[in-house]
Parts: structure tokens; C-alpha cells; sequence
């Protein structure tokens, strides 16, 4: 069994998985957009080129997400995407890029449970949770 996220935008989804494959590495495998497929008719006239399946994959892990013009309205709410890392130096580079022009609600520090731990709100309205369990620096 394999559970992946699945994520709602408002018509950033392209710009996010730009950003996702910078930050995170792996590859965009799939990027479809609304124009020319079935699901044109249910999108708005001006949906053309917004995204209408997104699968990004790094190493064993996917996201997949959409630009969903019924839905996704304002900041995504009751739950939290979460990274589980062990170098401390990658848990640094990947909060500060999902950071960038987003909101930091517990900067990444060290915590009775991990070398490094941080919460942020990406610039998309997506929730991150960074938790380093690798040596302390």
C-alpha cells in the first residue's frame, strides 16, 4: 500500500511544483493541464493552461496535486505535509526554501525530540512540518 498527498491550489499548482521539485528534488512525472482533455467543460474558459493532474516523485515518496477551481479557497486547513530527515544541513536548505515567501510559525531549531524542527506555511497555503532526527550540530 502507498498513501500520497493529494493538493488543492487556486491556480498556483504549476508554480508549486516547480518550487516542490527545486526544493525537494525528483522529477515533475506528470504534468496535465485542463485544455484539450474532458475535464476542460468543468474548468473555468480561462483554466486552459492551469493544471489539471500534477505527480511529483522523490525517491519512494509522490505529491500529486491540481489547480481545482471549485475548491481550495484560502489556506489549507486540518492538515500538515511532513519531511523526516537526518542531515541537518537538508533540513536547513529545504525549510528556508518552502519558507520563501511563505509564513514560519516555529523556526527550525532543536527540540527535545529532534536535532531540528520547524513549521511553516509555504507561499501556496500549503503546511510543512521539517523534523531532523540526525545528529545535533
Amino acid at each position: 500500500m502507498q498513501i500520497s498527498a493529494y493538493l488543492n491550489f487556486n491556480g498556483q499548482c504549476e508554480e508549486a511544483f516547480n518550487l516542490y521539485q527545486k526544493v525537494l528534488g525528483g522529477k515533475i512525472e506528470g504534468l496535465f493541464r485542463y485544455e484539450g482533455t474532458p475535464a476542460a467543460g468543468q474548468a473555468p474558459p480561462d483554466w486552459g493552461q492551469k493544471i489539471m493532474h500534477a505527480r511529483l516523485v522523490t525517491d519512494q515518496n509522490e505529491i500529486m496535486g491540481a489547480d481545482s477551481p471549485h475548491g481550495g479557497d484560502g489556506p489549507a486547513k486540518r492538515f500538515c505535509m511532513s519531511i523526516g530527515l537526518k542531515d541537518t544541513n537538508e533540513a536547513e536548505r529545504i525549510f528556508n526554501g518552502l519558507a520563501e515567501g511563505g509564513s514560519i510559525q516555529m523556526p527550525l531549531q532543536q527540540t527535545f525530540w529532534a536535532a531540528k524542527f520547524g513549521m511553516l506555511t509555504d507561499r501556496f497555503g500549503i503546511p510543512w512540518m521539517v523534523n531532523c532526527e540526525g545528529p545535533q550540530q
